[in-house]
């Protein structure tokens, strides 16, 4: 599972071709302020695998954004999860319409990032090899901003 944080205006795990600025690579980012603490928590899923709105099934790509939120790629769901700080059970903001190649689908998402300056969720769709910028707010349905790529 991949990992990442949003640092001010640095988004981590995106393809320079997006013209964001970058850190160096890293499979995993934590904010430079985290804080850990010894007892962990269940912050999403925890439910047994599954299709239910509390659960996942294969999660991949994870995003802590600055509110705590949780967005997770639910891969075998064909979906992104959001899951708020001490929430029981998450949010489908993208996808979850099935698997499939339609503009309101993803078809087994492995990655996903919060852009904060265009309120948008930007999904590596790894199986449509295409990478898309999909609205935080009342989103139906996604725009391919990169094709025929082979993102994971």
């Amino acid at each position: 599972m991949k990992v990442a944080v949003r640092t001010e205006n640095t988004l981590q795990h995106v393809k320079s071709k997006l013209n964001y600025p970058l850190r160096s690579p890293s499979s995993t980012n934590i904010h430079p302020n985290a804080r850990w603490q010894q007892n962990d928590i269940t912050v999403a899923g925890g439910n047994r695998q599954g299709n239910g709105i509390n659960q996942l099934s294969d999660p991949l790509g994870l995003y802590v954004d600055d509110d705590q939120s949780v967005y997770v790629a639910d891969q075998s769901n064909h979906r992104i999860v959001e899951w708020k700080w001490g929430a029981t059970s998450g949010q489908v903001v993208a996808g979850g319409n099935g698997q499939g190649s339609g503009a309101h689908q993803l078809y087994n998402p492995t990655d996903v990032i919060v852009d904060k300056e265009r309120d948008s969720l930007i999904i590596c769709d790894y199986s449509n090899r295409r990478v898309v910028r999909w609205p935080r707010r009342n989103g139906t349905s996604g725009e391919t901003i990169i094709s025929n790529i082979g993102c994971r």
